[in-house]
């Protein structure tokens, strides 16, 4: 206060707590405090979490509570399915019985190359066993088991007649063995057997329907792969590899043979 008068209330100096509160009276200066607009120590120590996800945090590994990276704006492509994927290709039963010396053929070495030769009659073989084990051989890739397995299964289907028929059910494992290695030569070479099989003889084309489950679902998959040359000329067509024309063939020949 002052002889001249009041000083306004908005100069008037604060009253200091420790002025008003007596000593040892924490409480009250807590309250003092409080109506000032000054936070207590009781006020700014934080408060314990509670609850499951205090429980969480608590058991949390120290490499969870690091901050977590930044997602990138575009996300990444899903992998590749890896339908046409080529599969390893195991070593067949021809293999085995060819080096054991168990079929009655061999190469024949004359002077316009090599040549199949068979010891014994084609049309006295028995097929039920010789006819499955040649099929088998048809996903080799190395010589001289390629070239036997392709041309003695030729001769074996030009010469069989009624014999070929009831060994059909027979011969769907190694055609589906063949065709689920993915490879597209011992695709192709497997489609052009199957051409064979069905203009072999009559009711053949139908005994294999029963069985398009097992045979289809590859030529789903590689139906349309074909080579996209444009105005370009495929010279390599006489050899007969683009697996899309031959898929085509072969369903075009089994839906006039079989249905």
């Amino acid at each position: 206060h002052s002889c001249f008068g009041d000083f306004p209330s908005d100069s008037m100096p604060k009253p200091q707590a420790s002025s008003t509160v007596p000593k040892g009276n924490k409480y009250m200066k807590e309250a003092v405090e409080r109506s000032m607009g000054v936070r207590t120590p009781r006020e700014t120590k934080p408060k314990a979490k509670t609850g499951p996800v205090a429980a969480l945090a608590a058991t949390a590994s120290p490499m969870s509570a690091q901050t977590p990276r930044p997602r990138s704006s575009t996300p990444a492509s899903p992998p590749r399915a890896g339908a046409t994927r080529r599969r390893p290709v195991t070593y067949s039963e021809f293999r085995r019985f060819y080096d054991r010396g168990d079929l009655p053929i061999q190469i024949h070495h004359g002077a316009v190359g090599g040549k199949i030769q068979w010891k014994v009659d084609v049309e006295k073989l028995d097929y039920h066993h010789y006819l499955p084990i040649f099929f088998d051989g048809l996903r080799e890739k190395e010589d001289p088991y390629r070239f036997l397995a392709v041309q003695g299964t030729y001769d074996m289907l030009d010469k069989g007649g009624p014999k070929i028929l009831p060994v059909v059910p027979q011969l769907i494992i190694p055609i589906k063995t063949a065709l689920n290695t993915r490879d597209p030569e011992i695709i192709s070479t497997m489609l052009k057997v199957l051409q064979a099989l069905v203009l072999s003889g009559e009711m053949v084309g139908e005994a294999l329907v029963p069985y398009y489950r097992q045979i289809l679902p590859v030529f789903n998959i590689f139906k349309g792969m074909n080579k996209n040359l444009g105005d370009a000329i495929d010279y390599s067509q006489r050899k007969r590899m683009n697996i899309g024309d031959l898929i085509a063939e072969t369903l075009e020949i089994f839906e006039v043979h079989g249905g």
